[in-house]
């Protein structure tokens, strides 16, 4: 009786930790990659990058091209 209540616990840990755990990771990563970085990568490929990116990309390297 004991190794059966055993098997049980372990499965239903198993379970929860395992399934639920990836599925959380996952459905996090499929959250940022559909809010945002799939946008910034199709902004990065356009032939004429828009306003914002190119702003953001002069910030980053240091240059600007005000001065």
């Amino acid at each position: 009786m004991a190794s059966s209540t055993l098997f049980w616990s372990v499965g239903i840990g198993f379970f929860l930790g395992f399934a639920f755990g990836v599925g959380c990771a996952l459905a996090v990563m499929y959250s940022i990659f559909m809010g945002g970085y799939r946008a910034a990568i199709s902004d990065s490929q356009l032939t004429e990058p828009p306003k914002r990116y190119s702003d953001t990309l002069e910030k980053l390297t240091g240059k600007s091209s005000k001065s």
